[in-house]
């Protein structure tokens, strides 16, 4: 008798094992959104045809939505400096903020595609996408320091940055030097290891109506054109 048990739960195991191999993985999605201009955001409106087309490209797929003007982690402090280096949570809403960052993280390595809403506010990244960078580059976590220098440990991910920008900050533009934008972020998710980063840039937006217009246009048929 079991014997006979053994057998049939080996059975059962072999086939729960061969579904599970035979079903595909559900593509996760990581959506964030740091424009403070809502409605009139031209960032979210890039990110959102950026989600649209991923899961159009991926059926089923799981979207992790993360708005940092309404879902915003707090700026790091002394406070959280503290509890880091082994100190006690000194009070609720420090846990509840400590607890946002470390979901960051885990939203990172849950998803396989990360769309991110990246506008240029003076000459760089909005404060909001700055304090979730803090948060999510965390030695131990998503890089580590070894022989050969620090390596980042969240791999194997597509990202898709939606820049914005008033002015022109490619090619030979005089102000390409004060791109610190699209280069920091580049360099930030390098850091963790997401290198498969493509931009979608809609720039020159407060240079005209015009302008304005062809760049959206630009960027939307950039997004259209993406492939799986």
């Amino acid at each position: 008798m079991i014997k006979a048990l053994r057998n049939f739960f080996t059975r059962i195991s072999a086939t729960l094992s061969v579904e599970q191999l035979e079903t595909p993985a559900m593509t996760t999605i990581l959506h964030i959104d740091s424009s403070i201009l809502g409605g009139y955001s031209v960032s979210r409106t890039l990110t959102a045809e950026i989600v649209a087309k991923q899961e159009a490209l991926h059926p089923g797929a799981r979207v992790i939505r993360r708005d940092l003007v309404v879902d915003a982690a707090m700026h790091l402090s002394d406070a959280h400096m503290a509890v880091f280096q082994g100190g006690e949570v000194g009070n609720a809403a420090l846990g509840q903020d400590l607890a946002t960052g470390g979901a960051y993280i885990d939203d990172l390595f849950a998803a396989d595609i990360i769309v991110i809403g990246a506008p240029m506010y003076n000459f760089t990244v909005p404060t909001q996408l700055k304090g979730w960078i803090d948060r999510v580059l965390v030695a131990g976590r998503t890089f580590q320091y070894g022989a050969n220098g620090p390596e980042g440990l969240v791999k194997g991910k597509k990202v898709f940055i939606a820049s914005a920008r008033g002015g022109v900050y490619t090619g030979d533009s005089p102000a390409a030097g004060l791109d610190h934008q699209e280069t920091y972020m580049r360099g930030v998710l390098a850091f963790i290891g997401l290198t498969d980063v493509t931009i979608i840039r809609a720039e020159g937006l407060a240079l005209g109506e015009d302008v304005k217009a062809a760049a959206v246009a630009g960027a939307k048929t950039q997004i259209e054109a993406l492939a799986a």
